[in-house]
């Protein structure tokens, strides 16, 4: 019981180290055991999020080291959140994408599942620390797993993919470390608290303002903010299907959590918005980030593709709303993080259902999905819906809160883009409704074919399902977890 903070992190490394073991007796065993590790971790979570929500903050010292010289997991209600996410998709993924693996890379199959639970050890790990310089340690661990995952997919174009990505990675992660450095040399302590405390007396100090810059630009590269997004589409459409499920939901949410951290927890938001100038500029980055990302999808004629773009017009929501300057606004943002996490992760697990029976995602290939595959488009038009702004769905509802909190810091502009880009959203969706509507020509020309129903397996369709209705779930509960959650986490 007092040690779940630590099984969070724990069980998918010791996974992936059983996982590898297994591999020489039994490659099956490696799934099984994965399955099991992130079942553990996700149990921990949510045990740790309960308690967290009755009793506060919770400061958990591995094997009992004090901070700064050991290491501190510090789980309040933010990150507690965003670690049953994590976890819970992590999971989830888990379970749909046995049989994607199976048809992709069953030759590396094992190593798939063991780099797959590094990758999320990293994602939880980042969520959890309450260490600047461990923060840095765990984002390289996910970062160097993504690489590797992303090679192990399209034979001819993931290498290149995932090379573009560690170039522009490395120099992310290079600018992040300097920022880290710069807070070393002029507080002493890595702890965040610690920081926290000791900057408040030096907040005027251009290392100060240095460290801040770097490390914000450091996570906005490693987010894939406009126009640092330019290794994200590719690495998140020719990833295996498997890991393409997990990584499109999470490592850019865990990112903008991660701006958000350091925003809110280290440097505080008086040194940002009162003492710095540099919120206007950053809410107009979100804003271009919105509206080029919207019309980037437009130019798409791949499914998979389409929607790396509209994750980088994502984040241009996240970033413009924490950057607002009121609590609307940066309530809107981390709803958003739930939020858009649950409906890409649907709308990817639509796709891996449709690669699964199909192979391909192209616009040409869609025709007759309605028929062939009905429970599947379901789901993806729920999330699509949602992905556009329909109630009750939950888009709809950070949205709002993001809309108000435009209107609130006189952010039209911003409000301006939210609505485009739900307009061009619902401009794609559609096409691609339409698309999947029809059957297929026959081949005798002049002559409609019919689309036999062919759907994915039911551990596809059931991960599919429970999504879908957590999307549901997130958008009528939207103002509790306000309330309950982000509210009190920020005052």
């Amino acid at each position: 019981m007092n040690n779940m903070p630590a099984i969070i992190v724990l069980a998918p490394l010791l996974g992936a180290f059983f996982s590898g073991l297994a591999a020489w007796i039994q490659k099956p065993l490696s799934y099984y055991i994965a399955l099991a590790a992130t079942a553990v971790s996700s149990v921990a979570a949510v045990g740790v999020f309960k308690q967290v929500l009755t009793a506060g903050t919770w400061q958990y010292r591995m094997a009992g080291w004090a901070p700064p010289m050991g290491i501190e997991l510090r789980i309040d209600l933010l990150n507690a959140m965003v670690l049953v996410l994590v976890s819970g998709i992590a999971f989830v993924n888990l379970v749909a994408s046995v049989k994607n693996v199976d048809q992709e890379i069953p030759d590396r199959a094992s190593s798939f599942y063991v780099m797959y639970q590094l990758f999320v050890v990293g994602l939880l790990g980042v969520t959890a620390t309450g260490d600047l310089f461990n923060l840095y340690v765990l984002i390289e661990i996910t970062s160097l797993t993504s690489y590797t995952m992303i090679a192990l997919g399209d034979k001819d174009r993931s290498p290149l993919a995932a090379l573009n990505y560690i170039f522009i990675g490395v120099i992310g992660a290079s600018f992040y470390l300097l920022g880290v450095g710069y807070l070393y040399i002029t507080t002493g302590s890595l702890n965040m608290a610690d920081v926290a405390i000791l900057l408040k007396d030096i907040q005027g100090s251009t290392a100060v303002l240095t460290a801040f810059i770097l490390c914000i630009l450091g996570v906005w590269i490693k987010m894939a903010l406009f126009p640092l997004h330019v290794w994200l589409p590719n690495a998140y459409a020719y990833a295996p299907v498997g890991f393409a499920r997990v990584v499109a939901p999470l490592m850019t949410k865990v990112m903008v959590y991660v701006m958000v951290r350091l925003m809110v927890t280290v440097f505080g938001l008086e040194y940002i918005f009162n003492t710095l100038n540099l919120a206007d500029i950053v809410v107009w980055l979100g804003v271009i980030a919105i509206l080029a990302g919207a019309f980037m999808a437009l130019l798409q004629t791949d499914l998979k593709k389409m929607l790396t773009y509209i994750i980088v017009c994502e984040i241009g929501y996240m970033v413009g709303g924490a950057w607002l300057g009121n609590s609307l606004g940066m309530a809107g943002a981390i709803l958003h993080i739930l939020n858009d996490a649950l409906m890409t992760f649907a709308l990817f697990l639509a796709v891996g259902n449709i690669i699964y029976m199909r192979q391909q995602v192209a616009f040409s290939n869609l025709q007759g999905l309605f028929g062939a595959m009905p429970w599947t488009m379901a789901g993806f038009v729920l999330a699509g819906l949602s992905i556009i702004g329909v109630p009750p769905t939950c888009g709809f509802f950070s949205k709002w809160y993001l809309v108000l909190g435009a209107f609130e810091a006189g952010a039209y502009h911003f409000a301006a883009a939210l609505i485009i880009s739900s307009l061009v959203c619902a401009v794609l969706f559609f096409k691609v409704f339409e698309i999947c509507f029809f059957e297929p020509m026959a081949e005798s020309h002049g002559h409609h074919g019919t689309a036999a129903m062919a759907e994915a397996p039911v551990s596809m369709l059931a991960a599919l399902g429970l999504v879908s209705a957590a999307i549901i779930g997130a958008g009528v509960y939207a103002g509790t977890i306000v309330n309950t959650v982000i509210l009190p986490f920020l005052h």
